[in-house]
């Protein structure tokens, strides 16, 4: 069996590209069949996932960042009344 793969490699390397590409869909289809859509439709789920997944981190950053200033803020307030009030370390609350 293994002297019958490498003559079939030997082989397959020896095709041009574009036979090469057929040989690889043929051997997919083969182990995982026929896909259900066609290549376009394949390609246009492909564009709304990623531009769902961009939408997603860039959501998910804002939410972050505004989240991030918000802390900041309440961290800022706090310090300025620890500097009014000269409250001892120990009293200050962990933002």
């Amino acid at each position: 069996m293994a002297v019958i793969l490498e003559e079939l490699e030997r082989q397959a390397l020896r095709l041009s590209t574009a036979e090469r590409e057929l040989l690889i869909h043929r051997l997919i289809v083969s182990l995982e069949g026929e896909p259900e859509d066609t290549p376009e439709a394949i390609a246009q789920a492909w564009d709304e996932e990623i531009t769902r997944r961009v939408a997603h981190g860039m959501d998910t950053c804002r939410r972050s960042y505004v989240q991030a200033s918000h802390k900041s803020s309440r961290r800022k307030k706090c310090l300025e009344s620890v500097l009014a009030k000269k409250l001892k370390p120990t009293s200050i609350p962990y933002v």
